[in-house]
């Protein structure tokens, strides 16, 4: 866990110094996401506008166990802790220390601003009822009724979609050979172990897409980028990292998922497929064996409730209009 901090704040301080190089690039108005405070602060420096656009749900708040649990190495994963245990956790998580403290820092110093920290920034904020949107289908998770009025559930944001694009021929010819295959990848955070997923796979009895490595068998094939627009509907189940993108995809293609969540804010989404009905139970990926994998998997393609529930939800998420909340915030500065 203390590599992952690390590593998380190095990355942090980086897209610090890009974000104030977009900014003295030219801009009319910034946006910060949840790993992002020291946007707030280039902001406050350059006079502009700011508009939170958060796709974690970092406020504490009674309705879920904190985000930040699941990189804090002091408190391990992310469990839920009951109403009372996840507003008071919740609260001290937040007052407490996170991998983009040290940036922010650097940037309030670089600007000439007076020091404040990211927790006292924060409490203002919350003070003042400022406005954050969310990019998360309130259908995934209902917004909680303990939140102040300023912030919002939007819905889903969406990449651009690339319709003309088509797959090689190699994995072309794969999906049209066989049963839908179930896709397996772990995003950047995490490595993808071929021979462990070949072998879940096997224990499954399932053909297997995996993202990583260089596999090309009758019953598995290997890929780098593919748009998950196009691929994961069709696949007979998703099982990944549970990274809010990656989770809004699978739900979005209306297809089961097995979450396999490895830090920050995936062990969230992960539960709240597994409490939507539309996958298994997570196997958080610190106890991944081909034996939990390949069980996991058989039970998700095998679990006729899985698909209906997926199907369900994608249809919900399909009315939501995530852009419009959006929009009506940059009208109204």
């Amino acid at each position: 866990m203390l590599t992952s901090w690390r590593e998380l704040a190095e990355y942090m301080d980086q897209a610090a110094t890009g974000t104030l190089a977009a900014v003295e690039a030219g801009t009319d108005v910034v946006m910060a996401n949840s790993v992002a405070p020291y946007a707030h602060d280039i902001a406050e420096a350059f006079g502009l506008p700011v508009i939170g656009t958060h796709l974690q749900p970092v406020e504490p708040t009674s309705a879920h166990s904190p985000v930040l649990l699941g990189s804090t190495p002091l408190l391990g994963s992310a469990r839920d802790l009951g109403a009372a245990g996840n507003e008071v956790i919740g609260k001290r998580v937040a007052a407490g220390p996170a991998p983009y403290d040290a940036p922010s820092a650097r940037i309030r110093r670089e600007l000439g601003l007076p020091r404040l920290s990211r927790q006292a920034a924060e409490r203002r904020r919350r003070r003042e009822k400022a406005p954050i949107l969310h990019g998360i289908s309130p259908t995934v998770l209902p917004r909680p009724s303990d939140w102040h009025r300023g912030l919002v559930m939007a819905g889903y944001w969406w990449p651009p979609e690339q319709p003309d694009w088509e797959p090689d021929a190699g994995l072309a010819g794969f999906l049209s050979e066989g049963s839908p295959p179930v896709f397996v990848g772990f995003g950047s955070g995490a490595a993808v172990e071929p021979g462990l997923v070949l072998d879940a796979a096997q224990m499954a009895g399932v053909r297997v897409v995996i993202q990583g490595g260089s596999v090309h068998t009758d019953s598995a094939i290997s890929i780098g980028e593919v748009p998950h627009e196009w691929l994961f509907p069709r696949m007979a189940a998703v099982v990944h990292h549970a990274g809010s993108g990656t989770t809004a995809a699978g739900l979005r293609a209306g297809v089961p998922t097995v979450g396999v969540p490895v830090f920050t804010d995936q062990p969230l989404w992960a539960s709240r497929v597994a409490a939507l009905g539309a996958g298994p139970k997570p196997v958080p990926y610190r106890q991944l064996t081909a034996a939990r994998l390949g069980a996991a998997i058989a039970e998700a393609v095998r679990t006729p409730s899985y698909a209906s529930r997926a199907a369900a939800i994608a249809e919900s998420i399909a009315r939501e209009d995530g852009v419009a909340p959006v929009l009506a915030a940059l009208w109204n500065l």
